[in-house]
């Protein structure tokens, strides 16, 4: 992107930096350009390199997340917060995007709570594709959602040996992670019925905020539970096809990072999960990534 000496007005750094958004009025045309402005400056520079994908013995209990495998990535950029519902109705409105989540507008009348602006999206995984790749449209960047592997190597900062993505790769709720993921129900649940809102507690050491314990992110990649058994070295991206959803009918795609739901020995980096891609799950988020 572009560098504009400090001293430029706001509003000129906005038109001059971002492409013109139709279909709006002034005021809601300010609004996007603000928000496509402030998702693209939370981008954080990750330098790429080599590391060990996948669970390196006790880490996860998924058999998907084995066996460990090298893997090396090109230098890459990923949002340091989830992407809010907020943001996502601004992209809705200013795009004019056509929601593809089944049941959506239901489960918006139904759970007002979790849909509360300041809180992580909820998205399918069509929905969110749609927001990053627009995103990328307006800033004339390379944008989408992260690869899994790319996931995987920023929630462990650069592919160090961190079991959780916190300050210090441990599990204090309340001091580094969702106060909802409290130990004395860990192996219960917590009955909570939302997620927090992004950056609340302190990031990991790359700077990336929650990828630990708050909500489920989508990543581009199709799911298959054998993936690792043969994946690309280099850059990969994930399997051709999905496992097919078997109610649905439809491709399934990977999710990464545990939940506010789950006990906390799910809360690993490497834990795996999926989900038919045109369902919007509440306790789902997402964040994208920038080449």
């Amino acid at each position: 992107m572009t560098m504009i000496a400090s001293h430029t007005p706001k509003s000129l750094i906005l038109a001059s930096s971002l492409t013109f958004l139709s279909g709006c009025d002034a005021i809601n045309d300010w609004y996007a350009m603000e928000m496509v402005e402030r998702n693209m400056d939370n981008m954080v520079f990750v330098e790429g390199g080599e590391f060990l994908m996948g669970n390196p013995g006790g880490w996860a209990m998924g058999a998907d997340t084995v066996p460990a495998h090298e893997v090396v990535l090109d230098d890459f950029y990923i949002q340091k917060y989830e992407v809010t519902q907020g943001d996502f109705e601004v992209f809705v409105e200013a795009s004019g995007h056509v929601i593809k989540a089944r049941g959506y507008e239901e489960d918006k009348g139904r759970y007002t709570e979790r849909f509360a602006e300041e809180l992580p999206a909820v998205v399918s995984w069509l929905d969110a594709k749609a927001f990053c790749l627009w995103l990328g449209e307006q800033s004339d960047r390379d944008v989408d959602l992260p690869t899994e592997a790319q996931w995987e190597y920023a929630a462990r900062s650069g592919g160090q040996p961190y079991r959780h993505a916190t300050d210090n790769g441990k599990l204090y709720p309340g001091q580094n992670i969702s106060r909802a993921n409290d130990p004395a129900l860990a192996l219960h649940g917590n009955g909570h019925d939302i997620p927090e809102p992004p950056g609340l507690y302190p990031p990991n050491p790359l700077g990336l905020y929650d990828m630990s314990a708050n909500v489920s992110e989508w990543v581009n990649d199709y799911y298959q539970p054998d993936y690792y058994q043969h994946s690309e070295r280099v850059n990969p991206k994930g399997p051709e096809t999905g496992e097919q959803s078997r109610l649905f009918g439809e491709p399934q795609r990977v999710r990464r990072g545990a939940t506010f739901e789950v006990p906390l020995v799910s809360s690993s980096t490497v834990i795996r999960s999926r989900l038919a891609q045109s369902l919007a799950p509440l306790n789902g988020g997402f964040r994208c990534a920038a080449d």
